[in-house]
């Protein structure tokens, strides 16, 4: 049974969500503040963190830093404040997705399921991810149409930024993490450069490039590849 640590300084909020996530055949661990939730998480071995920002005696980015230090485990925000400056900085401290209050239990669901089923590790492979008639093989960098068509033809460039999602299959990914690993620490204020790559991938990739399916934005914080 997957373990959640689910920390919120609101009881009304954990208690709702410990009896969904129950329900849902989770076990879950819940902490009031920061100095339990890091100690629940030493402790309790959680397989995922669904984490408020606001809470009481940390702030919830340098929960994740402390986090980070020492545990890969996978991290949602489950938070109120609605600056995007703050979304950003929690996803570049580590976070690896992000809800926002007021929230469905069934969004949150779906992003628990997203993380928590992700088919690939920091140093590993990704498995072949279909979007509608496309099937993207990182492995051997290929874009196979299920009619056997022929395949769509990246840049260099274009593919390191499809691989930075494609690893990440339904994980939100902040601009900053892509500018930094498609082009490096020198263009980390590159927005705009950014969003024209993504633009040209749109192109070859959605049937619909003005309404996205697949390569979602999520305003102000980044992108996410959504099989």
């Amino acid at each position: 049974m997957t373990r959640l640590l689910v920390v919120d300084d609101d009881p009304q909020i954990l208690r709702a969500v410990r009896i969904n996530l129950h329900a849902r055949r989770y076990e879950v661990v819940t902490a009031a503040d920061g100095a339990e939730a890091l100690h629940a998480a030493a402790g309790e071995h959680p397989d995922l963190i669904v984490l408020d920002l606001g809470l009481p005696d940390l702030d919830g980015v340098e929960v994740i830093r402390r986090l980070r230090a020492w545990t890969p485990i996978p991290i949602i925000i489950l938070s109120g404040r609605l600056d995007s400056r703050q979304k950003v900085d929690a996803l570049d401290a580590g976070a690896d997705d992000y809800v926002t209050k007021p929230f469905s239990v069934e969004e949150l669901l779906a992003r628990i399921r997203a993380v928590t089923r992700r088919t690939t590790t920091a140093t590993g492979t990704p498995e072949p991810i279909r979007i509608g008639p496309l099937t993207i093989d990182i492995a051997d960098r290929t874009i196979r149409a299920e009619d056997g068509s022929p395949g769509v033809h990246l840049t260099p460039v274009e593919w390191q930024l499809l691989e930075v999602l494609a690893r990440n299959p339904g994980r939100l990914v902040s601009q900053r993490q892509l500018l930094q690993q498609v082009w490096g620490p020198t263009y980390l204020k590159e927005t705009d450069y950014l969003r024209q790559y993504v633009k040209h991938l749109r192109r070859k990739l959605e049937p619909e490039p003005t309404r996205p399916r697949y390569l979602i934005t999520e305003p102000g914080m980044g992108y996410r590849l959504q099989p």
